[in-house]
């Protein structure tokens, strides 16, 4: 679920490019002014710009390999502190729970 500035910038994008293309056929039926063509171009290239680094940005997916990597450093950590004399089900409820609070739940 994304953000509302995320929500609000992906809607606003929406509408500059249906205005783009509205403002686009308005110039080309009112004489083809190219300041205008030019202008409405760049508002909707860099309202794309703006729209591809905002997803990028907001985007929470993260690579399996990196998934896969984090998981065993955690589990390499928790052999070292139950190796160290901690209770393996202790340490591994800490982890439970320190997951549970970074995904907010």
């Amino acid at each position: 679920m994304s953000s509302p500035l995320v929500s609000g910038i992906r809607i606003t994008s929406g509408l500059v490019f249906l205005a783009s293309i509205a403002g686009l056929i308005v110039s080309s039926i009112n004489g083809n002014n190219e300041g205008w063509v030019l202008t409405i171009g760049m508002a909707s290239a860099i309202t794309a710009v703006v729209l591809i680094v905002t997803s990028a940005v907001a985007s929470t997916k993260r690579n399996p390999a990196f998934v896969d990597a984090d998981a065993e450093v955690v589990e390499a950590r928790v052999r070292d502190l139950v190796d160290a004399g901690a209770d393996e089900e202790s340490v591994r409820e800490l982890v439970r729970l320190s997951l549970k609070l970074g995904r907010g739940a």
